[in-house]
């Protein structure tokens, strides 16, 4: 079997952590290669991040912190990556980040090439860095020439692999990762997977990262309406229809946005065959 690997975010409050500890509980019976934490913009839930990973690898699981540089000085990100490094943790999500409304001093990097760099630079060989790839383009991108120039910049400072947004199109990834290697690339690219069980929820989701929901989908669901039982069983059936054919043409892993929540994550998993 190919490798998966689950996303989770910095739980806020007393219960979002037991919940938490649960659903790792459930999803680890799938033997995941790692569990990536994500980071907020301008190291919003930085503390959070660190607590829940140190909590991953007490468990004696694999944790990969995610790291968004936008806003942050190198002094800021050596300090907080001094302490991953003194923990043990010898992988980061290394991101640009979210850029905040009202935010007016970039810090002293603009792209996440610039913090894959800063990483090789300081910690060598330490960490196995991976970066943020769009199948269907940043929504912040000039262009879609200038968003694959930015991968490819990415990926030439240091990056070892490169996990997707998520999106519903197998043909747009298949397409990314042809465009790329011609380029020279040859890192894995991991597909992002995203489960399908609230179409409100997904539709803001999508609108805010660029993930398009193709027509004919975004349709079906939402004649669904508050159906909320059919939209989950179809959107079982799609995504994993969808993490099958990635997978079926040479897609290297699977990575799922749990949203903290196990369901829909561990029926997909078991339908595939972990």
């Amino acid at each position: 079997m190919k490798p998966i690997s689950f996303e989770f975010f910095p739980p806020k409050t007393e219960e979002g952590v037991e919940k938490l500890r649960n659903t790792r509980k459930q999803l680890a019976q799938f033997h995941p290669e790692y569990f990536s934490v994500t980071f907020g913009a301008g190291g919003t839930t930085q503390e959070g991040t660190l607590n829940t990973v140190l909590e991953i690898q007490k468990e004696g699981l694999n944790a990969a912190p995610h790291l968004s540089c936008i806003g942050s000085t190198r002094e800021s990100i050596r300090a907080i990556v001094d302490q991953y490094k003194a923990n043990g943790i010898r992988q980061i999500v290394a991101l640009r980040g979210d850029i905040p409304s009202g935010m007016g001093d970039f810090g002293e990097f603009r792209y996440a090439n610039e913090l894959v760099s800063f990483l090789r630079e300081e910690y060598g060989d330490w960490f196995h860095i991976e970066v943020g790839a769009y199948p269907e383009f940043h929504p912040q991108a000039p262009s879609a020439e200038a968003d694959i120039r930015n991968f490819v910049n990415k990926v030439k400072a240091g990056a070892d692999t490169a996990i997707t947004q998520y999106f519903f199109n197998a043909d747009a990834y298949f397409r990314f990762v042809d465009e790329v290697m011609a380029r020279g690339v040859t890192i894995p690219i991991v597909p992002g997977i995203m489960p399908i069980q609230n179409f409100s929820q997904l539709a803001r989701f999508s609108e805010m990262c660029g993930a398009e929901i193709p027509r004919w989908l975004r349709l079906r669901l939402q004649a669904m309406g508050d159906d909320s039982a059919s939209i989950r069983a179809f959107g079982l059936d799609f995504v994993t229809d969808l993490s099958d054919r990635l997978l079926g043409g040479g897609a290297p892993a699977l990575h799922f946005y749990t949203l903290n929540a196990a369901g829909a994550v561990s029926t997909i998993c078991q339908r595939l065959g972990y």
